[in-house]
């Protein structure tokens, strides 16, 4: 498979890499095809688990490489962190949207009349931005020479992050099929809600290639999205039903699920 993709350009290398972390948030939500109802104890283990991954991805395969690019000056790095968490909690303020377990009430972004189903969709999308950006910037890097930076490890990233997206493609589905909409729709609007990683990829791929020597700051940009979206989202979301030691341990397994994945492929 490293062969092929090789032999792709950076555009492709991101296409293919989105395709792939698209297509597992589709086979998460077509679960929802199967069965009404979904163990709430599971959803928040899964949950925890992509946390997990999206961590250990933010280090092993975003900042790490930054780091060995600036040869340790950690200045370059904190910005780009500070700039990229900055960025989501901007997204957080602007976009409407509603997190699983909350009243429609609790809505947060700029007031609207939208229905819950399209909030609920536009809080996963939400948190796809930032993946999306990492694939594109970590395939970037790799294919413009950047020494530091192995196509192994952006695999790794492009696997860590579709693993991820089985539960959240779930995660969107299950309460959108409790809304009452039908099965189909419900897998609709839950692998609709990774189409946004497409263009993040596309986007951060092309962004490398014309802005070489920005290339820490988007990685480190890409690092500190994720981090926001896990603390800031993830984490209480999957606290809220007093699932805390469950969704801890399986933080820790996806952590070292990434973490192995990156070492063995980079």
């Amino acid at each position: 498979m490293l062969d092929w993709l090789q032999s792709l350009s950076p555009i492709q290398q991101a296409l293919a890499a989105a395709l792939f972390t698209w297509g597992l948030t589709a086979l998460g939500a077509g679960a929802i095809l199967a069965t009404r109802e979904v163990n709430p104890r599971l959803l928040d283990g899964l949950l925890g688990f992509a946390a997990g991954v999206m961590l250990a991805a933010s280090y092993w395969s975003l900042l790490a490489p930054a780091l060995e690019i600036t040869q340790g000056a950690w200045l370059p790095i904190a910005v780009g962190f500070l700039l990229g968490g900055t960025f989501v909690w901007g997204a957080d303020k602007i976009l409407p949207h509603l997190h699983r377990k909350e009243p429609l009430e609790a809505a947060e972004g700029l007031k609207t009349s939208w229905r819950r189903s399209i909030l609920l969709v536009l809080a996963i999308t939400l948190h796809n931005i930032p993946e999306g950006l990492a694939v594109g910037v970590a395939f970037g890097a790799v294919a413009y020479g950047i020494p530091e930076a192995t196509l192994g490890g952006a695999v790794a990233l492009a696997i860590g992050i579709g693993l991820q997206n089985l539960p959240e493609g779930l995660a969107v589905a299950a309460p959108l099929r409790r809304e009452g909409l039908s099965p189909f729709k419900s897998f609709w609007f839950g692998q609709l809600s990774a189409t946004v990683e497409i263009p993040a990829a596309l986007l951060g791929a092309a962004f490398v290639g014309i802005a070489l020597p920005v290339l820490p700051y988007a990685l480190s940009f890409a690092a500190g999205a994720m981090v926001f979206v896990v603390v800031e989202e993830v984490i209480p979301e999957v606290s809220r039903s007093g699932n805390t030691d469950l969704a801890t341990l399986s933080l820790m397994l996806g952590f070292v699920t990434m973490m192995a994945l990156d070492v063995a492929l980079g």
